[in-house]
């Protein structure tokens, strides 16, 4: 496969793609990363599906970057939006009125499970999950949180101990009051399920277990992703979120529903807990509500809990909750994405285009263990062998061989987004068809460096 350079990129982007990149070297302190090996890709460009990067190559995205550009980059109503706000009210306090927000806000309620009609605006996930965790507490005056292994809620001091991977390892002190279990995993059952029924009464019996054992009268909430992003983009059978919903009422436990990676359209719906009908306490959400073209993040809230803040102060905020720029991009996102049906769409590819390309790469290569997902929200499991499902990188770090499947996508025009022993494919909800093709193409150029590896 053969990869062109493109006239996109201007020789003037060019020069100021090799200036960010020793500025960034010589000044830029970057996240989850050693700081001298690393060597961070430079982006001059954007629009659509596509990147490029200073040399004028370009790439197809199939990671939305950070699983959040759900409509695209540069779609031009979200630019549009907030181009017009800056030029009226470019920020303004939180304590004030302000259009946007309450639009915003309307939009997301309209959109969620009947019943939550009250959003509290946060400048991203983490703060998201840390808000909504803070409220349970307030509203039931009990301090413990559960939430499952192989999970990720974000990077503040919290919400990076509530998460169930290697992520919080090194900022574990056991001192937030997290109680984790675990999950309902049918393709790596801890309860030695055969069926995906067995896995769901299995996981179920060791949840209530664990409430129990923990003793419900100290647990405030459970967080839950409603399809786990980061941590493995494996859908929870039929029957498990609601049997977690009944355990959470029958012992008094907020119920939250992560919803940051999973919503506004990722899996074919609003948010995903739609497909299953089961209505939570709180949702949290950030990135695709308004495509991460500014930060915004938010707490949705249930009568219940909105009532305990009626006459009683709430003891937080930000300077920037629903922040004018970042609301204005999230009411043309919205809009946009019913406009232009992308959540059909999304279910449509994933279906139709999406599904069917990876089974085919199943088939095609020993290397793939797994394909899972929903809408524009798959992941690709990969392993040396299918019967012992021994992954290709093991939990919480990568390999040699996860380093070239993941090296040869970008040297073949692709960006993927990568976690352990897996590769997640998560487009843009109105990519094109033919541009799926075009990168399941380079995935099937790729996993045969995967195969490689393999160890019959």
């Amino acid at each position: 496969m053969t990869v062109t350079h493109s006239s996109e990129v201007s020789e003037a982007l060019r020069a100021e793609g090799e200036r960010a990149y020793e500025l960034d070297r010589a000044h830029v302190f970057h996240s989850w990363a050693a700081q001298d090996p690393f060597s961070p890709m430079t982006v001059v460009k954007t629009q659509g599906s596509f990147l490029w990067d200073e040399t004028g190559k370009r790439y197809i995205d199939f990671s939305s970057q950070m699983v959040n550009t759900n409509v695209g980059h540069q779609h031009p109503k979200v630019v549009a939006a907030i181009q017009e706000q800056a030029a009226t009210i470019a920020t303004i306090a939180p304590a004030h009125v302000s259009a946007p927000r309450s639009e915003a806000a309307r939009l997301i309620a309209e959109r969620a499970p009947a019943g939550m009609d009250y959003v509290f605006f946060t400048n991203g996930g983490a703060d998201a999950n840390e808000h909504a965790i803070r409220m349970a507490r307030l509203h039931t005056g009990k301090t413990k949180v559960l939430s499952a292994y192989r999970s990720y809620h974000g990077g503040t001091h919290l919400a990076v101990n509530v998460t169930g991977d290697p992520r919080r390892f090194a900022s574990d002190t056991a001192s937030t009051g997290t109680v984790h279990f675990l999950p309902c995993y049918p393709y790596r059952s801890y309860f030695h399920a055969e069926t995906e029924e067995q896995e769901v009464a299995r996981a179920l019996e060791n949840l209530e277990n664990t409430i129990v054992l923990e003793g419900p009268d100290t647990i405030a909430a459970l967080i839950l992703e409603s399809v786990p992003g980061t941590a493995g983009i494996y859908v929870p059978p039929a029957g498990y979120m609601a049997g977690v919903r009944e355990l959470t009422k029958k012992y008094g436990i907020v119920f939250i529903a992560d919803e940051v990676m999973s919503g506004f359209g990722r899996t074919g719906k609003w948010f995903a807990i739609d497909h299953w009908n089961v209505t939570p306490d709180l949702i949290t959400f950030a990135k695709g509500v308004n495509s991460g073209y500014v930060p915004l993040g938010g707490v949705v809230i249930n009568e219940a809990i909105y009532d305990t803040f009626r006459n009683r102060v709430y003891p937080g905020g930000l300077t920037y909750s629903g922040h004018p720029l970042a609301t204005a991009a999230a009411v043309a996102t919205i809009n946009a994405m019913e406009d232009e049906a992308m959540n059909a769409n999304a279910t449509r590819l994933g279906d139709d285009v999406i599904g069917p390309g990876l089974q085919r790469l199943q088939k095609a290569h020993p290397s793939v263990g797994d394909v899972r997902g929903l809408g524009c929200f798959w992941a690709i499991e990969l392993v040396t062998n299918r019967d012992t499902k021994q992954p290709l990188a093991p939990y919480g770090s990568s390999s040699e061989a996860m380093g070239k499947v993941i090296a040869k996508c970008k040297e073949l025009g692709l960006i993927v987004f990568a976690n352990f022993n897996r590769i997640h494919v998560v487009p843009p909800l109105n990519i094109d068809d033919d541009v799926v093709a075009e990168g399941l193409a380079i995935l099937d150029e790729a996993l045969s460096v995967a195969d490689q590896y393999y160890q019959h």
